[in-house]
C-alpha cells in the first residue's frame, strides 16, 4: 500500500470519527460545509485505488499522460493566488516552534558560502533539539560550511515552512544556531538513529548537525 493511500485513509477515518463525535451524519456535515454529501462519503470511504492510480487510469481514457494532466497544477507556484479577506498573523512560543520541527522533513539552510549567500533545500529530522541532515564528505556544502578553526562552528539560519494553499494558511519557523560536523562515533550513532536520508539521494554520509540558538515563527490563518 503506497504512503499516499495510507495518508487519505488516515484523512477519512479522522473526517468519520470527528464528525460522530459531534453527532453528525454526513448529509449534516455536507450541509454545514457546503461540500456535496457524496463527497464527504467519497472521503470517508477511501478504497485501496491510489491517486496516482486513478490518475493513470483516467490519463489512459483521455489519451494522454499523467504529467499532461498534472502540468498546470504542478507549474503553479504556491502562494500564486490572492491573500484571505482578513488573515491573522500569530507569532509561536520556541516550545510551538519545536513541535513543528519534531516530525522533520524538508528545510532549506543559509549560510555565507564561497560564491555569496547561499540558501540549499536539505531533509532533515530532529535529534535531542538539534537539527541533523547529511552531506557529501569533502563536497561544496562540507567545505563551505566549515570555519578551517577548531573548535569555531559556522553560524547559519534553517527555515522551514508548510503552506496550505486552498485554506491560504500555513506557517513558518526559523532556527539561527550553530552548525556542528558529526566526527565521533558516538554522534554518528545518534545522528544515524534519527533515518534522516538526504535530499537529493547519493552517498550523501557526513552528518551535520545545527544547534538552535534562537527559535521564532509565525503562524497564518484565513480571517
Amino acid at each position: 500500500m503506497s504512503e499516499q493511500v495510507t495518508t487519505m485513509e488516515r484523512l477519512g477515518r479522522r473526517i468519520a470519527e470527528r464528525r460522530e463525535s459531534l453527532n453528525l451524519s454526513r448529509q449534516d456535515l455536507a450541509d454545514r460545509s457546503g461540500v456535496a454529501v457524496g463527497y464527504v462519503a467519497y472521503l470517508e470511504d477511501q478504497s485501496s485505488i491510489s491517486v496516482r492510480e486513478a490518475l493513470a487510469r483516467l490519463a489512459v481514457a483521455l489519451e494522454t499522460t499523467v504529467e499532461g494532466l498534472l502540468g498546470e497544477v504542478a507549474e503553479t507556484p504556491v502562494g500564486a493566488g490572492p491573500a484571505s479577506a482578513h488573515p491573522t498573523l500569530v507569532a509561536l512560543e520556541e516550545d510551538e516552534c519545536l513541535r513543528l520541527l519534531r516530525p522533520g522533513g524538508v528545510g532549506r539552510i543559509a549560510f555565507e558560502g564561497r560564491h555569496g549567500l547561499t540558501v540549499l533545500p536539505v531533509n532533515f529530522r530532529m535529534s535531542e533539539g538539534a537539527i541533523v541532515f547529511r552531506t557529501v564528505a569533502g563536497g561544496s556544502t562540507d567545505e563551505d560550511l566549515s570555519t578551517g578553526v577548531e573548535d569555531v562552528e559556522y553560524k547559519v539560519a534553517f527555515e522551514v515552512d508548510r503552506i496550505e494553499e486552498l485554506t491560504r494558511s500555513g506557517w513558518s519557523v526559523l532556527v539561527h544556531g550553530s552548525l556542528h560536523h558529526v566526527t565521533t562515533e558516538k554522534e554518528r550513532a545518534e545522528a544515524e538513529s534519527t533515518g534522516v536520508e538526504p535530499w537529493a539521494g547519493g552517498r550523501r554520509q557526513h552528518y551535520l548537525k545545527i544547534r538552535p540558538t534562537r527559535l521564532t515563527g509565525r503562524r497564518i490563518a484565513p480571517g
